[in-house]
């Protein structure tokens, strides 16, 4: 049944807008025409104004180049190839469900990973997209920071100068403050585990060592991080008692930042990465993008019970149902004609 538009008060409407075959059920005309034969239509259905969520796994994405592996899987540069967002590319983080089970912080851990990339929206945080799961895997699918790691560029320069280096960190500082009001502290801040996006801006990534629910006067007291960026002495870091960032921001070192602007990406980043392309990998480590790029099977599926944990995984962000808006084809028209009356405008 064709969808019916509410009119304004304001709409004159007789038995003459109404005649036999003036209007056909299902047409909407773009601007006034010389003749019928020529106007555009398009038949509005349920599932254009009303579409089911969508369904996806990992047949739903292509895999291009490897991007890292760790201790539980490997993190794959991906092309979405149906759906919404087709043709996208994004990068796939996979989980192996067997190593993260055996230990129960390890499964805390990721499950804290999955809750906190949905809550957590920001400029410098990475944006969540899609988590589902298979019987053996977990997968979050992320939006692709072409810049590569903040580690491969500190390493190519050998020194950051301190303007540089101001920017990185004054943008990190905004990242942890978010968090921080949040109750979320991340115990793994390293120049690995930050990139930069197309303009050079930093992402903090990979939430897998995160807490969540950590607000003033809380302890947490897991010995977890890299050894080789841990600060022996907690309490001597700046920025570590209850003022949070402020004695941070009002440090001379930050003396030229404008924070507002920072937020809003006004600042131009010092760097700006090479790019060729959406799918460009030239910013990541070649021993990675070398390598074939398999999702491996799995050794072993969980009990039923066991798999019960990871209820709730699936994810759809959004920002990606919202863009359904933009894609229902009756958008763009936005008269209504009769051939008598005129062109009118639609509510």
């Amino acid at each position: 049944m064709a969808e019916v538009f509410p009119l304004d008060v304001n709409d004159q409407i007789d038995d003459e807008d109404l005649s036999d075959n003036e209007f056909e059920e299902g047409q909407l005309f773009d601007e006034p025409m010389e003749n019928e034969e020529s106007m555009e239509t398009v038949a509005i259905s349920e599932e254009i104004v009303n579409p089911k969520d969508e369904k996806v796994g990992p047949e739903s994405f292509e895999l291009l180049k490897v991007l890292g592996k760790g201790g539980y899987g490997k993190v794959f540069q991906v092309r979405k190839v149906d759906g919404r967002n087709k043709g996208k590319i994004f990068a796939m983080k996979v989980l192996k469900k067997a190593a993260i089970i055996r230990s129960h912080k390890d499964t805390a851990h990721t499950k804290a990973e999955r809750n906190i990339l949905e809550a957590v929206k920001h400029p410098f945080i990475v944006d969540l997209m899609y988590a589902f799961q298979t019987g053996g895997k977990l997968y979050l699918i992320l939006e692709y920071l072409s810049g590569g790691e903040l580690f491969m560029h500190l390493e190519r320069e050998g020194i950051f100068m301190e303007d540089t280096a101001c920017f990185y960190l004054a943008e990190i500082v905004l990242a942890m403050e978010h968090l921080h009001n949040q109750g979320i502290i991340y115990r793994d801040l390293k120049p690995e585990n930050i990139l930069l996006d197309t303009q050079g801006h930093v992402v903090l990534t990979d939430f897998g060592l995160c807490k969540e629910a950590v607000f003033e006067n809380s302890l947490t007291h897991t010995f977890c991080g890299t050894i080789e960026y841990i600060n022996v002495h907690p309490q001597a870091r700046l920025g570590s008692g209850n003022d949070g960032t402020r004695p941070i921001k009002i440090h001379s070192f930050f003396r030229a930042v404008k924070w507002d602007d920072l937020y809003s990406k006004k600042v131009e980043p010092p760097f700006k990465p090479s790019i060729a392309g959406e799918d460009d990998v030239s910013q990541f480590d070649s021993k990675f993008t070398k390598q074939t790029p398999i999702d491996s099977p799995v050794d072993s599926m969980l009990s039923e019970s066991a798999d019960k944990i990871f209820q709730g995984f699936t994810y759809i962000a959004p920002s990606v149902m919202d863009s359904l808006n933009k894609e229902i084809p009756m958008s763009p028209w936005r008269y209504t004609r009769s051939p008598r009356k005129g062109t009118q405008p639609m509510r």
